[in-house]
């Protein structure tokens, strides 16, 4: 019986892409396979997947954080692979895209048309909606941009807490969310393609852990950008200090001094959040510092930010935060500690 050819892997490069997710995803799918013969059995592994760095036209440049990348080909061997990874886009949420990433969005669009396989990580899922491919698909991306893509792409379906996504028609379109998910967008795609205990000594060898809890725990709830309304950006900084406050709404309404109908509609034109939404996710995030940083009981945390009732607060904060409190507290509380502990 002839042995299974290995999977091929284009790794797309750009200079707004970070060498280490390039790099980390193309050491993990070499180790795929390989590494686990090698250290447990003594013997040589079989290489299971073949990846490769392309870029634009193939030739070297400085990317990210100053590192220069040495691609292994242009984007034409795109079409000799079976799947195309686009690491993480480094430019602003909100950046126009307008005229920029031309020719490697339409080769996302001939490999999809092609049947490929086209996976992402973090905020590089918005060429794959710049392209149109996710239109009426799910999808996810780093949290900073998920407002960005739901305002930018309303075709798109946005799934803010999931981590990981695939979707598309044979769920060829694969999405991981922010920061170091590449690292489960890679174990995936070991998995579907050369099988789950593959996946399984691959995770054991470079002791990956899979994340099960989504991107809601690590992602900041407030978003912290002045509006530009000359009014609502005077009221953001007041409800800032003042969102304990009993009625902070009310409270907000009377410091604009504009009619109620009229600041409600002015806030979320410039906002994208209610009035009533805002103030919660600036409780929230006190909250996850003071849990974080604390021992305080969870019902004077609740208390402190504003909230009489410590069940509805811990019901809203998982609802926002996809762990209760007490969850929170244990794995983001004790990540704390262990790193003081080390500085």
């Amino acid at each position: 019986m002839n042995a299974k050819p290995p999977v091929r892997i284009a790794i797309l490069a750009m200079p707004e892409t970070s060498a280490s997710v390039i790099y980390g995803m193309y050491d993990m799918f070499m180790s795929a396979g390989r590494d686990w013969a090698q250290i447990v059995e003594g013997r040589a592994g079989v290489v299971t997947m073949v990846p490769r760095v392309v870029s634009c036209h193939g030739d070297s440049f400085i990317g990210g954080n100053n590192v220069r990348i040495t691609p292994d080909a242009s984007l034409a061997a795109c079409m000799d692979a079976d799947v195309v990874c686009v690491p993480e886009l480094m430019v602003a949420p909100g950046t126009p895209l307008d005229g920029r990433f031309l020719e490697e969005i339409a080769c996302l669009r001939t490999c999809h048309a092609a049947g490929k396989i086209l996976a992402t990580a973090c905020s590089g899922a918005i060429l794959l909606a710049e392209a149109g491919l996710l239109d009426g698909y799910e999808a996810t991306t780093h949290w900073a941009y998920c407002d960005l893509m739901t305002r930018r792409y309303p075709k798109v379906k946005v799934r803010t807490q999931r981590a990981l996504v695939a979707s598309g028609e044979g769920q060829r379109l694969i999405m991981a969310g922010g920061g170091t998910s590449w690292l489960d967008l890679a174990l995936y795609l070991i998995a579907r393609l050369a099988g789950v205990e593959v996946a399984m000594q691959t995770a054991r060898v470079n002791l990956v852990d899979w994340n099960d809890i989504g991107q809601q725990p690590f992602a900041s709830l407030a978003r912290t950008g002045q509006a530009e309304d000359a009014v609502i950006a005077r009221c953001q900084t007041w409800i800032a200090d003042h969102y304990a406050e009993p009625s902070p709404v009310a409270a907000m309404i009377r410091y604009s001094g504009i009619p109620e109908r009229s600041f409600k509609r002015r806030f979320e034109q410039a906002t994208g959040m209610s009035p009533l939404e805002y103030v919660h996710t600036l409780r929230l995030e006190e909250a996850k510092q003071m849990l974080e940083a604390g021992s305080e009981p969870v019902e004077a945390i609740a208390n402190e930010v504003g909230y009489e009732d410590a069940g509805f607060f811990s019901r809203l904060f998982r609802r926002h935060v996809n762990l209760t409190p007490a969850q929170y507290r244990k794995r983001f509380g004790g990540m704390r500690k262990a790193i003081q502990a080390v500085t």
